[in-house]
């Protein structure tokens, strides 16, 4: 809880900075696509928190606007979710990795700031493992359903926002409260 608290407020003092930025408002363009490059972190919750508290990823977004206040969105990237100490040993779980792919909606409720929502898969590249544990733990990756609510704030260049993504699938059922931190363009 006292890590949750700590990626709100600093999400919060992002968008606090954003505000107080004089920089030209983000208005969507009809017909137009834009381009970003994001940071994300975020704070592991459900089954995976056993194996990993952090992850920290990158992400690719490419947002189609359709109406001046919604736009189409289609994000990639990595995540990775830091393996912690396994307890009672002196050694750590193998990081899990995983690739986002999800389509989504962004609607700007005000002029920067929006609701949005996405849905997709997440490929898990590796497992939670560690040295003293099977080796075929490699094979059993899956893939995973997404599904992302989220707030944000947006002008010409910058996008922050804070986003809740589930990953569910298998019998292991994981997410992350997370921060995109993201400069973009159009193209």
């Amino acid at each position: 809880m006292k890590n949750l608290t700590k990626l709100l407020a600093s999400a919060l003092f992002a968008v606090a900075i954003l505000f107080g930025t004089n920089v030209k408002a983000q208005t969507i363009t009809p017909n137009k696509f834009r381009f970003g490059l994001g940071v994300e972190g975020g704070i592991v919750t459900g089954d995976a928190h056993d194996f990993s508290n952090l992850e920290l990823g990158g992400t690719a977004r490419v947002q189609y606007g359709l109406t001046p206040t919604v736009a189409l969105t289609l994000t990639s990237g990595y995540y990775n979710f830091f393996g912690k100490t396994v307890p009672g040993l002196n050694e750590k779980y193998q990081s899990l990795g995983m690739v986002p792919i999800k389509a989504g909606v962004k609607y700007f409720f005000t002029q920067n700031l929006y609701l949005a929502g996405e849905a997709g898969v997440g490929i898990e590249t590796k497992t939670f493992a560690y040295q003293g544990e099977p080796d075929n733990l490699d094979s059993q990756t899956n893939t995973k359903l997404l599904l992302t609510p989220g707030i944000g704030y947006a002008n010409k260049h910058w996008d922050v926002g804070v986003r809740y993504e589930n990953y569910s699938g298998q019998d292991v059922n994981y997410g992350i409260v997370g921060l995109r931190v993201a400069y973009g363009f159009g193209l």
